[in-house]
């Protein structure tokens, strides 16, 4: 499904070692949540929903390169527009009980994010 138009909230976040098991066990906490509580259809709709991980790499534009030892999280939510966003962290901070637990993982990490991004270019 294409999403030209939609709004994208994504974050890349860098964990050093000593932080990947925290990572893991927030976004284990954070799918079935997600899950639970967000709208799947009208103008506060999620429409995909994705955490992927992967080494970093000490060349990001070579796939041999050697990994840094560090390890990326990337988060890609789709929504039908910025009310979803808007909804998406009300509703963090209100009930997702592992919210305080992600603000102090991320003062730990490196994160590179834009909360609400307007979709340009989409296939399928």
């Amino acid at each position: 499904m294409a999403h030209k138009g939609k709004i994208q909230l994504i974050f890349v976040i860098v964990a050093p070692p000593s932080e990947v098991a925290e990572g893991d066990r927030i976004f284990q906490s954070h799918g079935p949540w997600m899950e639970a509580t967000h709208h799947r259809s009208g103008d506060k709709a999620l429409l995909s929903y994705d955490v992927s991980k992967a080494p970093e790499l000490s060349n990001p534009f070579d796939p041999s390169s050697a990994p840094t030892g560090n390890t990326c999280f990337i988060l890609s939510e789709v929504y039908e527009s910025e009310a979803g966003v808007s909804d998406h962290f009300t509703r963090a901070m209100e009930d997702w009980k592992d919210f305080p637990a992600l603000g102090k993982w991320l003062e730990k990490c490196k994160v590179t994010g834009v909360p609400a991004a307007t979709i340009v270019n989409s296939l399928w």
